[in-house]
Formats: structure tokens, sequence, C-alpha cells
């Protein structure tokens, strides 16, 4: 099996693949794996699947353990809604999210690997064309010694980002729409849980100006970092936001204090709502942001991605061994197009309005919708079960 992207998606399907018995070669253009500071939270539904691949145990303690989070009206400050992921017991043995950052995942995996003859991850290798034939695709790369080589494998699988080119080179459409305003994400070691502000490890601040997204991970060590994520103004150049006092600005207007705060990193990037046409055509399959992106209000990007990638290992390992047909890919597709435009893109779409509204009556109705959710058990349950993509992994499943 080949598949091209080092990323997390692209690692746990390489895990669930070895675990099978499946030898993988993973391409992957740069030169090591990529300290990516992007998705970092693991939803029960993801732990779940991690840890039936033997992964969890071993990064259990190495994370950030968060059953609650805050949704805050910014301008008034006022603590909106509480949600408990305690309500899950009784549907998860993990009723949490997870803070733990996505390089660190793409770590874990290759470490509880270790030195399997079934995995090969080759660095440096960009991968510049892809062609098939009837039992067999082509995968053309420039290796790292600078070379043009081909290698062949049964299938190849993109898991190499929104501009993968592997859903390039098989002609698949990635039909959505992008965002108009990007967003910016700051990283910071202050001491938010020092300061008193009630905050907790999962935050969403909205605000008909510029909502935030709050949270904290361990990075490399305490005390951690807190990243907030902002959206940009639409116009605004990147000199600006990235600027001294573009940076500084942000923080100080949605978090004041006196005298500047440490800044450990900042990220600028566009913002999509994106689901390809198909998840598979011919030898050449996709999963993670290749096949999907959107917004990174609620964390559900890369947990919808190891669903593709658990997904599609099992039924891949199925047909090269000769146990399925091989329109079980036609399946695969179907049921991650499900779990995309009926769940992922809806909540994520959703989550942003209710971050972003400007109506003070919409605004009104949607924090009481909230707050009744936060204060009744079977609306926060229901409103967990879809926030930790649990419904969305069950619904999934069942379709033929």
């Amino acid at each position: 099996m080949a598949i091209v992207g080092c990323g997390p998606v692209g690692m746990v399907l390489a895990l669930a693949l070895c675990r099978a018995n499946v030898a993988v070669t993973v391409f992957e253009m740069e030169a090591a794996p990529v300290k990516d500071q992007r998705a970092a939270t693991l939803q029960a539904s993801s732990i779940e699947l991690l840890d039936e691949l033997g992964l969890f145990a071993g990064i259990r303690d190495k994370g950030i353990v968060a059953p609650l989070y805050h949704f805050r009206d910014r301008p008034t400050g006022e603590l909106i809604a509480e949600f408990d992921h305690g309500v899950l017991a009784d549907d998860t043995a993990f009723p949490y999210a997870f803070q733990y950052e996505q390089y660190k995942v793409v770590d874990s995996i290759i470490a509880h690997l270790g030195a399997t003859d079934l995995l090969d991850i080759r660095f440096s290798c960009r991968v510049t064309g892809i062609a098939e034939d009837a039992d067999r695709v082509a995968v053309t790369i420039d290796n790292e010694a600078g070379e043009t080589e081909t290698v062949r494998a049964p299938y190849v699988v993109g898991c190499d980002g929104a501009r993968s080119v592997v859903r390039e080179a098989a002609g698949i459409a990635f039909e959505g729409f992008t965002y108009p305003e990007r967003m910016v994400k700051i990283g910071t070691p202050f001491d938010f849980f020092g300061a008193e502000r009630g905050y907790c490890t999962r935050n969403f601040l909205s605000d008909p100006d510029e909502w935030c997204n709050l949270f904290h991970v361990n990075g490399d060590g305490p005390p951690g970092i807190w990243r907030c994520v902002f959206p940009t103004r639409v116009g605004e150049t990147d000199a600006e936001v990235l600027s001294d006092e573009g940076i500084q600005g942000r923080m100080r207007r949605f978090f004041p204090k006196h005298g500047d705060y440490p800044i450990s990193y900042t990220g600028l990037y566009e913002v999509h709502q994106r689901v390809v046409e198909t998840f598979n055509r011919g030898r050449i399959l996709l999963a993670g942001d290749a096949g999907h992106v959107n917004n990174p209000i609620g964390g559900l990007g890369m947990n919808s991605g190891i669903h593709d990638a658990v997904n599609l290992a099992a039924k891949l390992a199925a047909v090269i061994r000769g146990e399925a047909e091989t329109s079980v890919l036609d399946r695969y597709t179907r049921q991650r197009r499900k779990a995309q435009l009926d769940y992922v893109q809806a909540q994520s779409i959703a989550n942003k309005k209710i971050m972003e509204a400007r109506d003070p009556e919409i605004r009104r109705r949607q924090h009481d919708e909230l707050r009744r959710a936060a204060d009744d058990k079977a609306l926060a349950r229901a409103y967990l079960m879809k926030a930790s993509l649990l419904e969305s992994l069950a619904a999934a499943d069942a379709v033929e």
C-alpha cells in the first residue's frame, strides 16, 4: 500500500493497516514529521478508535483530559453554557475531549510501530504523478536523492492535505466554498488559569465583531501553551495581521492586561468548507483534509480524518486479502460523505454562525438554546453526541 502524507490521518491509516498485516509505504515531501500547530483536540469518538488500535494507553498521560468546555459571551463576559462530557458516561469509556497536538499523534504512532518491517516512511519524497493500470497504481516521486522513481502499489491513498496532489491527479472535484476572512492562531504561555478569569481547558467566546477560541495544550512542557484563534478582518493584509501591533492588539482587545503577551508562535491560514465528490476513483483513494476541510470551531477536522483512516483501513485490508470485493470502497465514499455532509460540515458551519452572529435577537435566541441544552441532561447528551462525533460515526457506519 502507498500512502501520501505523514500527518495524523496518514499515520493512523498506516497504523491500522500494519495491525491488519498489510505492508505500507508512506511518502512525505518534508524532510521529517512536521511540527504543525493546528489540530489539537481528540474527541471521544477518535479516542475510542485509537484505543482499539492500541495507541491511546501509551499517550493517556501525555495530554490533557478535558471533560468540560465553556461557551461565553465576550461583550458581557457571561458564561452562557458549560458542557460536561460526563453525561456521555453510558455512551463511551472516554467521556471527555483529549488535548494532544496532531504532531504528537504522528510521533506517537511512529514510536508505537517501532522498527516493524510492515512500515516504510520515506521523507523528502515529492509525488509528481500517478497512473493506473488494471491491477496496480504507479506513483512517480522525486526522491530524497534528487532522482525520479516510480513505485507500484495495489492502491494509493492521498492523505496529503487540502492541496492534495493525489486528489488533483485523480481529477476529483473539491466542492464547497472558502470564507472571505482568514483565521489567525496565536500561541502564548501566559497563564490564563492563574489570571482567574474562569476559563476551563476549552473555551469558545462569541462576539459579533471578533470571536475567539481559547484552549490549552501541553506544548513542549510546563506551563503549556494557550492557543487563541481569531478571525481576520476582510481585506486585512498578512503584514497587518502578523505584525507585533496586530498580534498584541488582538490579544489585548480580547484579554486586557498591562504589557505585552509572550508569544510562542503565530499562524495565518485560509478557511474552507469543502468535500470531495468521491473519496475513491479506481485505485486512488482520499482521506482527511485531502477529502474534506472545515472551519476549526469545535475541533472536528482531524477527528473526522481519523475516522476516515480507520474506516478505510478495514476495507482495504479486506480487499487486499481477497475477503471483499472492490465495491466496498464505494461504500467507504458513501459512509464518509454522509459523515461529512450531515455532521461535520453542518456542525462546523453552525458553530461559526453562533460565534459571529450580529443580530441581537438571533444572538439572544442562540444563547437561550445553549443554556437549555447545557442545563438539561438529555439535551446536553444529545448536543455532546454530535459535538464529539459519536453520532456521526454511528450514522456513517450504518450506511450500506
